[in-house]
């Protein structure tokens, strides 16, 4: 699925994967960081880098990765 390059539906794509799927770990998982693919399939770790290569490799380009209970960190393409 092709991730929108305008900014402001990128954040408002952002925020609602956030609010959907790593906002419910913030309890267990603060701190960790978690792929999100716009499917919702997620890839959760203590290591970013880990984190990325990981999700990179199973869910594919056009993801995003965010610290749990933090803003985002990044998206790769």
């Amino acid at each position: 699925m092709k991730v929108s390059q305008d900014p402001k539906k990128l954040e408002q794509l952002s925020d609602k994967l956030y609010s959907k799927y790593a906002k419910p770990l913030e309890p267990e998982h603060w701190g960790e960081f978690v792929a999100v693919s716009q499917k919702g399939q997620t890839v959760l770790g203590t290591n970013l880098l880990e984190v990325a290569q990981k999700a990179s490799k199973s869910l594919g380009p056009g993801n995003f990765i965010f610290k749990v209970g933090d803003i985002a960190v990044g998206k790769w393409r």
